[in-house]
């Protein structure tokens, strides 16, 4: 069971207020922008610590432990809006991780370390136009050239791919089937052949920017490479763990706070000369709402016990990731649906709510990958 200390609870406080006073009141101006400026509010969270609590002190990290990771994220949720959660969450738990584990320290000094500084904006390319989900299905072709790699091909839905500085690209380094084909290589943004593409316009999360990139004869030392050539599908495979448990951690917050703020709003709204909260129908929705999450939010914590024990958690984030992503929906659905008709207005939270709750269910592997993964490791299968 999570025990959290006083100073895990000093370390809530402090995201707390950082998120309140940093985030929280730029919220409906970055959303109509379609972008969070990343670069400036990255500096200030990396002259307090905040990204990169687990890694290593040698890089500019806290060097503690992953409950002080799952406090990061639920509060970033807590606070919203969720496109900046998650382009934060990018930069701690899904661009990162196999470059703190598996890169050179040569790498770690000219990319990790500005990324923790908040020196440096950076992001995860995987997905394709004709590969999501079926990773190895993956066409982006690294191809060797004496110390270079000369890349070609092109990653979507890619966030924080418009500001990022660099990227940790996965592209296929052999011809060979199977797995054992890919390489993860950081791919500094100002290198030639390099494009923004496009910038995504997305139904939710728009403060986040997403975007297409290509690459086009670029050329990268193989210096950059994280880890061992041709293992970089496993390296991902454990990165997209660190990934799943820090959305799922953020949706919780997000959740948590959604079901307050509409709590709020039906003791204040009168209906037939009384609050619409003491309607029975509205608040035991609202209670059981709140059971689930409750559930889902101690699950997260024994995931997070595991992390920390050094355990496998690919069944906890998989569970936790489908249940989040099926909670996040009613849980927006019904707050929308409380307020009545000013609840679909875009002037108030729950219509943004609303349209960020899917991204919980597609973003970081969708429902359907969960349910594969979970019913091979419990043997549903032929």
């Amino acid at each position: 069971m999570a025990t959290f200390t006083a100073e895990h609870n000093a370390f809530r406080q402090l995201v707390r207020d950082f998120a309140e006073k940093e985030i929280g009141p730029y919220a409906e101006e970055w959303e109509a922008n379609g972008i969070f400026p990343a670069h400036e509010l990255f500096m200030k969270m990396g002259q307090l610590g905040l990204l990169g609590v687990e890694y290593d002190e040698r890089y500019g990290g806290q060097g503690a432990d992953h409950l002080f990771t799952v406090i990061l994220h639920e509060e970033l949720g807590r606070v919203g809006p969720c496109g900046v959660a998650v382009g934060i969450g990018v930069q701690t738990d899904m661009a990162t991780p196999s470059l703190h584990q598996f890169g050179s320290e040569e790498l770690k000094h000219n990319y990790l370390v500005p990324a923790i500084k908040g020196e440096a904006v950076c992001s995860v390319a995987v997905t394709e136009p004709d590969a999501g989900s079926d990773v190895a299905a993956i066409r982006t072709r690294s191809v060797r050239d004496g110390d270079n790699w000369v890349i070609n091909g092109s990653k979507l839905y890619v966030t924080n791919g418009i500001q990022a500085d660099w990227i940790c690209l996965l592209a296929r380094t052999s011809d060979e089937p199977g797995n054992g084909s890919f390489t993860q290589i950081v791919v500094p943004t100002d290198t030639p052949g390099f494009q923004v593409h496009r910038k995504l316009d997305k139904l939710g999360m728009r403060s986040s920017d997403t975007a297409e990139l290509t690459f086009t004869d670029m050329r990268v030392p193989v210096s950059n490479t994280i880890g061992e050539i041709n293992l970089g599908f496993y390296q991902q495979m454990s990165q997209f763990q660190n990934e799943r448990l820090a959305l799922c951690y953020a949706a919780v917050g997000s959740m948590e706070t959604a079901l307050t703020r509409t709590a709020d709003y039906l003791k204040t709204r009168h209906a037939h000369g009384k609050p619409l909260i003491d309607n029975q129908y509205i608040n035991y929705t609202l209670a059981e709402l709140s059971a689930r999450l409750d559930i889902l939010r101690h699950y997260n914590y024994a995931a997070a016990d595991a992390y920390i024990r050094g355990e496998d958690v690919l069944r906890f984030a998989s569970v936790a990731k489908l249940e989040v992503g099926r909670l996040a929906r009613e849980i927006s659905a019904t707050c929308l649906q409380f307020h009545g008709g000013v609840g679909y207005m875009e002037e108030m939270w729950t219509a943004r709510h609303f349209r960020d709750s899917p991204v919980w269910s597609i973003g970081g592997g969708p429902d359907e990958v969960m349910l594969y993964v979970l019913s091979r490791l419990d043997g549903y299968h032929a």
